[in-house]
């Protein structure tokens, strides 16, 4: 077994995150022709944010990846790793506590 499969599934998409916000800096690279790749990348990113975060966050996550690349100068923005970070870090949502009676029914 891999370290990649032995990890859990947030940090395979932090992992995927970190490599999806690198390949969107690689329009940066090479002059004039980023704008081109942008063009192609956009929906591209968009659609792996949408399949990596489900529901709401995955819907308007992929608009923001969408917008955010299209945009000039706005590539340098890491969108799938602020996700990650929503998701994961600030969102974390709070395990349910689910309450015990722990009196005795023989006590009475």
């Amino acid at each position: 077994m891999t370290k990649l499969e032995n990890m859990s599934g947030k940090y395979k998409k932090l992992l995927l995150g970190l490599l999806f916000d690198a390949l969107g800096y690689l329009s940066f690279a090479i002059p004039g022709v980023g704008e081109f790749t942008d063009v192609i990348w956009a929906p591209v990113s968009a659609w792996l944010i949408a399949r990596m975060y489900k529901g709401q966050t995955g819907k308007i996550a992929a608009v923001v990846s969408l917008v955010e690349e299209l945009a000039p100068g706005f590539d340098v923005v890491p969108t799938f790793t602020l996700t990650w970070l929503y998701v994961y870090v600030i969102k974390k949502e709070a395990p349910e506590v689910i309450e015990v009676d722990t009196t005795d029914e023989l006590d009475k």
